[in-house]
C-alpha cells in the first residue's frame, strides 16, 4: 500500500467534510478521498441551509463542535427565522448560501486542519481482512492502508440521471458515478435499495425583469430577517447586507402541461423505479397528488450574490427539455427567461441503515461507517450530522475512546440515528420537529447548553468555544437566578418575583431589561438575543419542560436495560416470527430500541424482557 492513516473518508460532500474535520479533531490522521477538490461542500440542489428542524441540526452540529454552522454564517446571503409566529420549539433558522464561497470557505477550514490530506482519484474497492476494514483500493490501482473507513457517496452509488428519455450514468450533473465502490459494498451481503431524489431547471439571471414583475404584482419581494439569527454560537451579529428572494405561482397553463405531457415524465412511464421524497415532491408528482390545487408556490432563489444562476426552488422535474422550457416560459413573468440547464432527477443505490449501529458503524465489517444518503436521507443537514456522528466514532475505533452516542432526548442528531437504524428507510428520511417526543427541551436556543458538554467530552469541542461557551452558562445560570430573587410591580401594584411575572402571556423578557426593571440581568453584547430567548423560554415554559423531563426519565428505564449483542432472539418464547425476524434485522442494544421497531408490540418488549433479565443473571 501506498500509505496508511487513521481513518479514510470516501466524498467530500456535507457529510464527508464533517466526517473528516471530527476525525482530524480528535487527532486521527485522515484522508479525505474525493475525485477533485473543486466540489467539497458542493450544493447539487438547493443552494441554502436550514429550514424547519433541519436548522435545529445545523445548530447541534455547531453546538458539537462542527463546521456547517459557521461555514453559513460566513457565506450567507438571506436569513430567516422560520415559524416565528409558533412556540420556540419550533423556530428553525434558514439562510440562502453563496454556493460558491460557502464550498470555499470549507475547504479553506479543511485546508487548514494539519491532520487532513487530500487523496484525489476515485474509490473503487474496499479492503478487509477477517471481518475489519485494512484499506481503500482506488479504481487506477492505488491501495491506502486505514484502521476506519467512513463512506459518505451522496447519490453516487450506481447513480443514474433522467432528463425525459434521457439516461445518463451520473452521481450528479456532469459527475461520473460510483460504480465499483457500490460493486464492493453489495458483495459484503448489505441489505440496499434504490432511491430517487431531483432537482429543478436554473435560469440566468439577466433574462428576469424582477424589478418589473414585482411592480406588476407576478411576483413578490421575499425579504431576510434585520437583523439576522446566526446558525453558529460562535459567530455574533451578521451585519453584511442580505439578497431579496422572489415569490410567485404556478398556473393553469403549468397545469395543464405537466397533464399533457405526463406519459413523458421518467416517474411516471416507469423508467424511473427508486423512490422519491415524499415531503418535497416534483411538480409532476404535485399536479398528479393534488389535482384540485389551483396553484404552488415558486421562489426564485440566486445562488449566489454575483452568481448568475437562479434556483427555481418548488419546480423540481425530470420531463424533457423542451417540456422544461415550456413550463419555465409558462410561469407568469418568465415568458423570455434563459434556461441555463435543465432540472433532472437521479436515481442511487442506498444502504437500508438498519445495518448499522448506533455509532452508524455497519454490523457487518468492523470499523465501516456509512452517512449521509447512502443511509437513506436527504438534505444537507441530515447528511452533515450524520458524517460528524461517523466520524467522531470512526476516530475513536483507532483511539479506543468510548465515542458519540446521542439520545433521542437530548439531540435531534440522537433522534435522526434512533429513526434511521431502528425504523429503516422505504423513503428518502427528512427531519420534522414531529418526530421528536420532547422537543421543547429540544430547542434552537439551548442546543449550546445541551451538547456543547458532550462535544467536550468528546474531544470535539475547542478551547476557544469551549470558553465562550463557559461564560454563557455562568450568564444563563446568574440570569435566572436574576428573575427568580428580583420582586417587580406588577400592574396591580403587588411586588412578585419576575419570573412569576414572566410567566403571564403578555409579558416579555426584552422589555423588562429595557426599561431597567432586572438590576444584575447580564447580556452579552454578541449574544443578546440568544441570551434573553434561553432564559424567557426556559422561566415561561418551566412546568412543561419539567413534566417532559420527568417523562424522559421513566422511558431511560428501558434505555437503561441492555440488551447483549449477540442475544438469540429465536430462543424467546412467545415471539411471533415476524417479530423474531425484525428483532434480528436491526439487533436493538437496549429495550427502549426495541419497542419503536415498527412491528414489535409492547408485549412483545416485555416477553423480550423477562427473557433479558433471566439469561443476565444466568451469565452473573
Amino acid at each position: 500500500m501506498k500509505n496508511s492513516f487513521d481513518v479514510i473518508v470516501i466524498g467530500a460532500g456535507h457529510a464527508g467534510c464533517e466526517a473528516a474535520y471530527a476525525a482530524a479533531r480528535l487527532g486521527a490522521h485522515v484522508g479525505l478521498c474525493t475525485l477533485t477538490k473543486d466540489t467539497v461542500a458542493h450544493m447539487p440542489c438547493n443552494p441554502a441551509i436550514g429550514g424547519t428542524a433541519k436548522g435545529h441540526l445545523v445548530r447541534e452540529i455547531d453546538a458539537l463542535g462542527g463546521l456547517m454552522g459557521r461555514a453559513i454564517d460566513a457565506t450567507g446571503i438571506q436569513f430567516k427565522l422560520l415559524n416565528r409566529s409558533r412556540g420556540p420549539a419550533v423556530w428553525s433558522p434558514r439562510a440562502q448560501a453563496d454556493k460558491r464561497t460557502y464550498g470555499l470557505w470549507v475547504r479553506a477550514a479543511l485546508d487548514a486542519e494539519p491532520n487532513i490530506e487530500w487523496l484525489i482519484g476515485r474509490a473503487g474497492r474496499i479492503l478487509v481482512e477477517h471481518g475489519r476494514v485494512v484499506g481503500l483500493a482506488l479504481e487506477d490501482g492505488d491501495a491506502y492502508g486505514c484502521r476506519a473507513l467512513v463512506i459518505t457517496t451522496g447519490t453516487f452509488l450506481n447513480g443514474l440521471v433522467h432528463i425525459g428519455p434521457e439516461q445518463h450514468q451520473s452521481g450528479r450533473a456532469g459527475e461520473p458515478p460510483s460504480r465499483d465502490l457500490a460493486e464492493s459494498l453489495k458483495s459484503f451481503g448489505f441489505e440496499w435499495g434504490r432511491l430517487k431524489t431531483g432537482t429543478p431547471p436554473r435560469l440566468d439571471r439577466d433574462s428576469i425583469d424582477f424589478a418589473g414583475n414585482v411592480s406588476k404584482g407576478l411576483f413578490s419581494v421575499e425579504r431576510g430577517d434585520d437583523p439576522p439569527v446566526p446558525f453558529s454560537f460562535l459567530s455574533g451579529p451578521i451585519a453584511r447586507p442580505q439578497t431579496d428572494c422572489h415569490l410567485l405561482h404556478t398556473n393553469d397553463r403549468v397545469r395543464d402541461l405537466v397533464r399533457a405531457n405526463i406519459d413523458r415524465s421518467p416517474l411516471f412511464n416507469g423508467q424511473i423505479r427508486g423512490i422519491g421524497p415524499r415531503y418535497c415532491p416534483s411538480l409532476e408528482d404535485k399536479i398528479v397528488r393534488f389535482p384540485d390545487k389551483e396553484r404552488h408556490q415558486v421562489f426564485l432563489e440566486p445562488e449566489g450574490v454575483d452568481a448568475r444562476e437562479i434556483y427555481v426552488n418548488g419546480f423540481s422535474m425530470s420531463l424533457p427539455r423542451e417540456v422544461q422550457a415550456d413550463l419555465v416560459h409558462a410561469l407568469p413573468g418568465l415568458e423570455d427567461a434563459v434556461l441555463l440547464r435543465p432540472g433532472y432527477a437521479v436515481e442511487y443505490d442506498f444502504i437500508q441503515p438498519t445495518e448499522l449501529t448506533r455509532r452508524l458503524e455497519t454490523k457487518r465489517i468492523a470499523g465501516l461507517f456509512l452517512a449521509g444518503q447512502l443511509n437513506g436521507t436527504s438534505g444537507y443537514e441530515e447528511a452533515a450530522a450524520q458524517g460528524l456522528v461517523a466520524g467522531a466514532n470512526a476516530a475513536h475505533v483507532v483511539s479506543a475512546g468510548s465515542g458519540l452516542q446521542l439520545r433521542r432526548d437530548e439531540a435531534y442528531v440522537g433522534i435522526l440515528v434512533d429513526d434511521l437504524i431502528t425504523k429503516g428507510c422505504l423513503e428518502p428520511y427528512r427531519m420534522f420537529t414531529s418526530r421528536a417526543e420532547h422537543r421543547l427541551l429540544l430547542r434552537i436556543d439551548n442546543a449550546d447548553l445541551r451538547l456543547t458538554p458532550r462535544g467536550r467530552e468528546t474531544g470535539l469541542v475547542s478551547n476557544e468555544r469551549w470558553d465562550r461557551f463557559q461564560a454563557r452558562k455562568t450568564r444563563f445560570d446568574r440570569n435566572l437566578e436574576v428573575l427568580d430573587t428580583t420582586l417587580v410591580r406588577t400592574s396591580s401594584g403587588d411586588r412578585v418575583p419576575a419570573s412569576q411575572l414572566l410567566r403571564q402571556p403578555e409579558i416579555h423578557l426584552r422589555d423588562l431589561v429595557s426599561e431597567e426593571r432586572l438590576p444584575g440581568f447580564d447580556l452579552d453584547p454578541r449574544d443578546a438575543a440568544l441570551d434573553l430567548t434561553s432564559a424567557e423560554t426556559t422561566v415561561k415554559y418551566a412546568g412543561y419542560l419539567r413534566r417532559q423531563e420527568s417523562e424522559i426519565e421513566r422511558a431511560r428505564k428501558d434505555e437503561r436495560r441492555r440488551i447483549p449483542e449477540d442475544f438469540p432472539f429465536s430462543r424467546v418464547p412467545g415471539l411471533s416470527r415476524e417479530v423474531v425476524q425484525r428483532l434480528t434485522q436491526v439487533r436493538p442494544d437496549t429495550l427502549g430500541q426495541a419497542l419503536r421497531i415498527p412491528g414489535v408490540t409492547p408485549a412483545a418488549v416485555a416477553v423480550l424482557g423477562a427473557f433479558v433479565g433471566r439469561l443476565s443473571a444466568a451469565r452473573s
